[in-house]
């Protein structure tokens, strides 16, 4: 379960209790980390104390939270949020924005994308537009579009994967694996769970164990018309992020496996301009 899921009910204590069983950790170790007393911990997570700011910040440090959480556990304990939360077009993050533009404008015409921390899309380069294009046509590509129904719900998309039984079980590792602080957000692990018990639930039910940490890429292979496209793609965040916006961004970028891939992919974004 995801802190946002409890936030509105939960105490500060209760989330503090929440995230250190999470990490796997006692109140000593805690303390420890945090550079309090176990007797402070416990009177924390009872509520028989209240945290400082400063103390507030120290545990959520300590337990390495999301931004986005460490703004709740501050707001549960009485204090405003610190870590602010922009739109990618907004100003105040214009240059993370120019920065991710350049990433994508400099791996075309390979595909690439960026992903919020729900897996929904916020910026493609040509080539990504390109092929979820011709992969969803005629239908458009929807908005938001979210990778994992894409690649996971039944669709063109999905129907298009040649190696789709070693792709979703990866893809579901990812999920988990990618979550910004090891935890998915409460929208993503729905998704996940109507995935897994939903109306397709006997096929997830039938895949095979993700192949984990076995190779050091993982390819995905593309029917478009007549030809098959292997890539793999590697995954790039943003390092040491103040901002809870620019924390749960993930670059995306798709390189071609074998040359076979690569010449007829140029070939194809040569015939559509």
């Amino acid at each position: 379960m995801s802190t946002a899921a409890v936030i509105d009910e939960a105490s500060f204590g209760d989330l503090v209790r929440y995230w250190r069983r999470v990490r796997g950790l006692s109140q000593l170790d805690l303390a420890s980390a945090a550079m309090t007393t176990p007797r402070y911990m416990s009177f924390l997570e009872t509520g028989r104390s209240k945290a400082s700011r400063e103390m507030v910040l120290r545990l959520a440090a300590a337990l390495d939270v999301p931004l986005r959480d460490r703004n709740g556990l501050l707001l549960a304990a009485g204090f405003a949020p610190l870590y602010p939360h922009h739109d990618l077009d907004d100003p105040a993050v214009e240059r993370v924005a120019a920065a991710v533009g350049q990433i994508l404008d400099g791996h075309d015409p390979q595909p690439a994308v960026v992903m919020d921390r729900r897996w929904d899309v916020v910026r493609t380069n040509a080539g990504a537009a390109r092929l979820f294009g011709a992969l969803l046509a005629p239908d458009p590509v929807p908005e938001p579009a979210n990778v994992l129904r894409l690649m996971l719900e039944p669709g063109p998309v999905r129907a298009s994967v040649e190696n789709w039984h070693d792709v979703a079980p990866a893809l579901l590792e990812r999920a988990r694996r990618e979550a910004v602080g090891g935890v998915l957000d409460v929208v993503t692990a729905d998704l996940v769970h109507e995935l897994r018990t939903g109306p397709d639930a006997a096929t997830f039910a039938r895949l095979p164990p993700s192949i984990g940490p076995l190779v050091p890429v993982f390819d995905i292979h593309f029917r478009l018309g007549h030809e098959i496209l292997r890539w793999f793609s590697i995954v790039s965040t943003i390092g040491t992020p103040v901002d809870v916006t620019a924390q749960e961004l993930r670059v995306e970028a798709f390189f071609p496996s074998d040359d076979q891939t690569e010449a007829s992919w140029r070939s194809i974004c040569a015939e559509a301009t």
